[in-house]
């Protein structure tokens, strides 16, 4: 297509999650490459008028790039169709699926696919219970949080009951999930095809808010350091979770390598990070993609087949 033939795009960003500032961050990388090549796009920070904004703008695609609740788990994608807006990404229902992790390592466990074992927990979950099914440590989480918000790692019964209170304070469903002592990998999926992946490496206790969007210490191995034919397998497997949750068009499926070589799925993000640090763009660099080239594939995937 030609960069006229998408018509007037919005850049759908910010919005009122938690992770509203990395989502501005990613937004204006998305704006300025689209404009970049020559698109009409327009930086809309999504409030709670975003219905009227929408309506009124005259808007031919949309480029969703809101990241967290309200954004990124089906409610903008269900206003988008109401709209009869096209927009990138995953569809209402595989939206709401993979912001849920719960919900998706269900549907995992469903489906025979590794994932980490895990027992949903609160205030009043009896740590003796977490060690005798879990065993010590194990990563606390808040169910509908991305960014690795919320998350902590918990070794003990004390620790467990502090990790519990801050991953509450997201709201939603908690979980503690089996510790995977390993190498965590990153899948990116663009379209059907999955890029190169990437080896995540970080010296503090796990890839946190911090070691994503502000250490300079965090190292990303591409190559990855797989060998070809375990690369491929993971890839395949990326790519199986991906679809099995109904996602399309591009995202990312988080995984670990234990220290025997089996990978372990973690989660699926239907619109990640676009900042300097994300991944996606490391992965499509490795690809010979460059960010232009990125969001103008990305932007192809805003169609009506959703609908």
């Amino acid at each position: 297509m030609n960069a006229g033939d998408y018509g007037r795009v919005a850049v759908l960003m910010g919005g009122w999650s938690a992770e509203r500032e990395v989502s501005l961050a990613s937004g204006r990388t998305v704006l300025a490459a689209l404009r970049d090549a020559g698109v009409d796009a327009a930086a809309v920070d999504a409030g709670r008028d975003l219905p009227g904004v929408l309506a009124g703008g005259g808007f031919d695609r949309a480029f969703v790039v809101l990241h967290g609740r309200g954004g990124e788990d089906g409610c903008v994608q269900g206003l988008l169709e109401i709209l009869q807006i096209p927009y990138t990404g995953s569809g209402v229902a595989a939206s709401a699926i993979c912001m849920n992790k719960l919900t998706t390592k269900r549907l995992w466990q469903a489906a025979d696919l590794p994932t980490p074992a895990f027992l949903e927990v609160g205030p009043r979950t009896d740590p003796a219970e977490v060690a005798a099914r879990l065993g010590w440590p194990v990563m606390v989480k808040p169910a509908l949080e991305g960014s690795s918000i919320g998350m902590s790692r918990a070794e003990d019964a004390d620790s467990f009951r502090t990790a519990v209170a801050a991953a509450s304070a997201s709201g939603g469903p908690v979980f503690a999930e089996q510790w995977i002592a390993g190498t965590e990998y990153t899948a990116a999926v663009l379209a059907d095809r999955v890029l190169p992946l990437i080896a995540v490496e970080t010296d503090r206790a796990f890839y946190d808010y911090e070691a994503k969007y502000h250490a300079e210490d965090t190292r990303y191995r591409i190559p990855c350091g797989l060998e070809g034919g375990v690369e491929r397998d993971v890839q395949a497997l990326a790519l199986r979770a991906f679809t099995l949750t109904g996602a399309s068009g591009w995202g990312r499926v988080d995984l670990m390598m234990d220290a025997a070589g089996r990978p372990w799925l973690i989660e699926v993000n239907t619109v990640p990070g676009m900042t300097d640090h994300s991944l996606v763009p490391k992965a499509a660099r490795a690809a010979g993609i460059d960010i232009g080239d990125l969001v103008l594939r990305i932007l192809d995937t805003a169609g009506l087949e959703k609908w």
